[in-house]
């Protein structure tokens, strides 16, 4: 068998499953059928065609050649995703398998996110997403960006006089400034009872003269 599964009789090529790809096999025809078999097991039958350099099924079994060398190639991606996460990626794929998502789709976001993030923290992300069953890529972004996220910091202020910015300042303490809010308050709540007492004293005093000069009298 040829490798591009095509088998040459009579002048006409027929096609066989990629499968058979370098197999040794049996072509048996009479006037209405041309059949191939793999040693007594019959592989496929053709209506026999007496014109020359037609080729039959072709359209058929290279669609499936094309569905395995896509498979072969999903199945190497994901060998090779294995290798970059570790051991944390293979349930994880199996899980991802199971679900209604392309699974091709979501190997070849894992790869994007690799290049943008780096192996590691794909995998630590990969891990999170595992334990809480949240299976599919965008949930590996999701958690790649909050991990990453940081807080946008504003520049300082610029001052006119440069040798301003060179300025070191050493940290205050506001214990003086506490005793001296105390003592502010104490003198405040002293100040008014001393003021009534002077008050209440002078009372006092011009009472005391008044019922002198009454006695003069």
């Amino acid at each position: 068998m040829h490798k591009d599964l095509r088998l040459t009789f009579d002048g006409n090529r027929y096609c066989v499953p990629p499968r058979y790809v370098g197999d040794k096999l049996t072509v048996k025809a009479d006037s209405s059928s041309v059949t191939i078999y793999d040693q007594a097991r019959e592989i496929v039958s053709y209506a026999r065609c007496w014109e020359r350099g037609q080729t039959f099924g072709a359209e058929r079994f290279q669609k499936e050649l094309y569905a395995q060398m896509a498979a072969a190639q999903r199945s190497a991606a994901q060998q090779r995703l294995v290798l970059l996460l570790g051991p944390v990626a293979e349930p994880y794929l199996r899980q991802l398998a199971d679900t209604d998502r392309s699974l091709a789709r979501q190997v070849r976001e894992l790869f994007e996110l690799i290049r943008d993030y780096g192996p590691e923290a794909v995998a630590g992300a990969v891990q999170k997403a595992h334990a809480a069953r949240a299976f599919g890529a965008h949930y590996i972004a999701n958690i790649l960006r909050q991990q990453n996220a940081r807080r946008e910091v504003q520049p300082p202020v610029r001052l006119r006089q440069p040798e301003l910015h060179d300025l070191a300042t050493d940290p205050l303490s506001l214990a003086g400034y506490d005793a001296f809010i105390l003592q502010s308050r104490k003198d405040s709540c002293d100040l008014p009872a001393t003021e009534t007492e002077s008050t209440q004293s002078d009372d006092d005093e011009q009472t005391a003269r008044s019922d002198d000069r009454r006695r003069r009298d």
